[in-house]
């Protein structure tokens, strides 16, 4: 660490690099205070997190661009920041750098005349990116900063960047503090827009670099704030119109950004998009995410798709009743009035049919996936999240609550849980991630994160939530009646020849989960007419009919059906404590089709 101030009259790439580096350095060692204050466009307490990940994605090209002139630094930054954009004021920053990038072609070194134009530019390309800019958000504090820039170095183009550096920034932080009074929410909530002071303190970061040589280090971990008390986000709490949060990538060779615009402008608000003729960074709030990620299509290919769900984290943001949230993803079924009751947070699966991905549950309903899986002559794919996906979501929640359990798709049959460990190891938050393998599926991966989001509703430990899922994991089982075996053959999972075979003997099959938690053949039916209440007296038999139950029941496209093994089950087993009927996913319905039941079950203590 040096005070000493250095006179600096041009920057090379390398400490350009550098001093982009030390800002974003601080933007994530202050990711707990800017999501605090997150009140607008949304009071959903992500600002932090968004602009963490969006500006961390840069990280590693920074660290390799010693030796590149200050455009290559530029060049790479600004692909890596679009890909890696998240959230308005990510997609923003993103587009701020992409015009700093396409102003400073053939720049060898960035001299004070030069950086002087290339802000100009950068700043018009911000302003420009919004569909609807307003005064008082980061627009304000971005325009603020190159427009004093502009102008003193029009005045003195020999003063060294020291000089123009330090009044740049104050007037860009007094532009801050301004904020306040330009938007009635901020002035309401008495905070400085999140955003802004996110730009803000990464050119404090740069500014202490190029000006005193003192780089603010990478965080290791969160352990110097891990003892805080969970962070509650001002403002207020609001019903939402447009209530996700819609982000994807368009690649193709000559984007025509405007008519872009105008294809998403009817569908929701807080649009940004952010990129070049060749990559668009697309973020608007809808109601129905996969009208974006439609229109988008014809402009190219889409890719990186992501929603999240504003109520869902405006809610959890505010509410501060509870010790810890729990997360899973979705490959578990659950009814959606547990999953609004509980605040129970999921990270969707990816769907691909042909060219055409979606996002399981949220681009793709269930009814529609059963629908288009019915029409489609090749089997769709599936893929577990990535670890980017779990982090993103891992990281919001872990700076709003001191812990966050994450039960997930049993790891013998998926690199989900593994995905998700991965994440937990990569998270930069106060609060500490407990990933938990549920070596169940569906219903039964389901009823474990309803349990573990029931003990948070009632108060309890992470240390006692964790023991009673343990032992609750050992003793929850899945079945799976199939009717038709046509689709696990069309996937690969069954041979043809057993399908043959169960179709010439009239044989209904039913899958169950094993205590390693693999899925596989539990039992068969003879013949197919009666098959939900023979069903209904199987499942009796293999659990544990004299202490109280837990069960839910999950169906592909039959409902009516469902309701009827539930009143079956009931009758076979009156100390079930209400079981619960919700719609089947995809994670096992690909399988089996519509048609297909899934009932989870586990003991309560």
């Amino acid at each position: 660490m040096c005070d000493t101030v250095i006179e600096v009259h041009s920057i090379s790439g390398a400490q350009f690099a550098a001093a982009i580096r030390s800002g974003i350095h601080r933007v994530i060692l202050e990711q707990e205070e800017l999501n605090r204050i997150n009140v607008f466009p949304v009071a959903d307490g992500d600002t932090g997190t968004n602009l963490s990940l969006s500006l961390g994605a840069a990280l590693p090209i920074l660290s390799s661009c010693a030796d590149k002139k200050p455009h290559d630094v530029l060049e790479h930054l600004a692909d890596s920041l679009l890909d890696g954009a998240r959230g308005n004021s990510g997609a923003i920053m993103a587009q701020f750098f992409q015009g700093v990038s396409d102003a400073a072609i053939e720049v060898n070194s960035l001299t004070i005349g030069s950086l002087a134009q290339v802000l100009s530019k950068a700043g018009r390309y911000a302003h420009d990116a919004i569909s609807e800019p307003k005064e008082g958000t980061i627009l304000s504090v971005i325009s603020a900063f190159c427009g004093r820039f502009a102008e003193l170095a029009m005045a003195d183009e020999r003063r060294p960047f020291q000089a123009i550096l330090e009044r740049s920034l104050t007037t860009t932080q007094n532009a801050l503090t301004n904020t306040q009074t330009q938007l009635d929410v901020l002035r309401k909530a008495g905070v400085v827009d999140a955003g802004a002071k996110g730009f803000v303190i990464m050119l404090e970061g740069v500014c202490d670099f190029l000006l005193r040589g003192v780089e603010t280090e990478q965080p290791d971990s969160a352990a110097d704030i891990i003892d805080q008390a969970p962070v509650l986000t001002v403002g207020e709490e609001l019903d939402l119109s447009f209530r996700f949060c819609t982000e994807c990538l368009v690649t193709g060779d000559d984007i025509d950004r405007r008519k872009l615009r105008e294809a998403l402008s009817e569908l929701g608000n807080s649009m940004v998009i952010a990129g070049s003729k060749r990559k668009a960074k697309i973020h608007i709030h809808v109601k129905e995410p996969d009208m974006v990620f439609d229109a988008a299509r014809r402009f190219g290919a889409v890719r990186a798709e992501k929603v999240d769900d504003m109520q869902l984290q405006q809610h959890s943001s505010h509410q501060g009743k509870t010790k810890f949230s729990v997360i899973t993803d979705s490959a578990a079924d659950i009814s959606e009035e547990d999953m609004e009751r509980l605040d129970i947070h999921m990270v969707p699966l990816r769907i691909q049919f042909g060219s055409r991905g979606y996002l399981d549950k949220v681009s793709i309903s269930p009814t529609e996936f059963f629908a288009k899986l019915e029409q489609s002559t090749n089997p769709p794919t599936s893929s577990q999240p990535s670890p980017a996906d779990f982090r993103r979501q891992f990281q919001f929640l872990a700076s709003h609550f001191s812990d966050v359990i994450s039960i997930n798709l049993s790891s013998t049959v998926s690199g989900t849980f593994q995905a998700a460990k991965s994440a937990a190891s990569r998270v930069d938050a106060r609060g500490s991630i407990h990933i938990v393998n549920s070596l169940n599926a569906s219903t039964g991966q389901g009823l474990l994160a309803v349990l573990a989001a029931e003990c948070a509703s009632a108060g309890m430990s992470i240390e006692t939530t964790l023991e009673i899922l343990n032992k609750t994991v050992a003793t929850t089982q899945t079945f799976a009646l199939v009717k038709d075996l046509t689709f696990a053959v069309r996937g690969g999972r069954v041979p043809a020849y057993v399908k043959t075979a169960a179709d010439i003997l009239r044989l209904t099959p039913i899958l169950k989960t094993t205590a390693d938690g693999n899925v596989r053949a539990g039992g068969l039916l003879l013949g197919r007419e009666n098959t939900i209440p023979r069903f209904a007296r199987f499942i009796s038999k293999k659990v544990d009919d004299t202490a109280r139950l837990k069960m839910s029941i999950g169906h592909a496209v039959c409902e009516e059906e469902a309701q009827k093994l539930r009143k079956f089950l009931q009758n076979e087993l009156p100390n079930i404590d209400s079981p619960t009927v919700c719609e089947l996913g995809s994670a096992l319905g690909v399988h089996g089709g519509p048609g297909t039941i899934v009932v989870g079950v586990h003991p309560i203590e």
